[in-house]
């Protein structure tokens, strides 16, 4: 004979309706958390797209800074990111300029550093705590834009 508890459990799991491990929703919630309301995503491209030969990191020179390129429609993120003191320091350009008052945030999933873009796109933001990374471009009149999530070692 079949106990019900098991034989309930037996067809949760053939219909796929198992609950879900608590810890799995937390950590849900946790990254719904770091979205951006209505943002458009910029993907990354390639160091063989961006005219550098380093096959995956796009490493530059030898102080072991690692550049990567967000594009969407016409917007595109240089970004640079440097590891200094077990800090993270990332600078980069937005291009085309996006307009006067526009705004950048370099998010971690624990801090967010909101900084000004110059005249000429560029913008920095310096000790953050390693781990992961997105920069979104904040511009009046547009939808925000975000880098994709990456994520940078010591």
């Amino acid at each position: 004979m079949i106990n019900d508890e098991y034989f309930l459990a037996a067809l949760r799991l053939a219909a796929g309706n198992d609950p879900i491990p608590s810890h799995v929703s937390a950590a849900a919630r946790d990254v719904y958390g770091l979205r951006v309301p209505q943002a458009r995503t910029a993907d990354h491209v390639e160091c063989a797209a961006m005219g550098m030969s380093s096959a995956s990191s796009c490493t530059r020179d030898d102080d072991g800074s690692h550049v990567m390129r967000f594009v969407t429609t016409g917007l595109t993120f240089d970004v640079e990111v440097s590891v200094d003191d077990g800090l993270i320091d990332v600078a980069g350009q937005v291009a085309p300029y996006p307009g006067e008052g526009a705004l950048v945030d370099v998010k971690t999933p624990h801090l967010t550093l909101t900084t000004r873009i110059t005249h000429n796109g560029q913008f920095a933001a310096t000790g953050l705590p390693p781990g992961w990374v997105s920069v979104v471009c904040h511009r009046p009149g547009h939808k925000p834009v975000q880098t994709g999530w990456v994520r940078v070692r010591p």
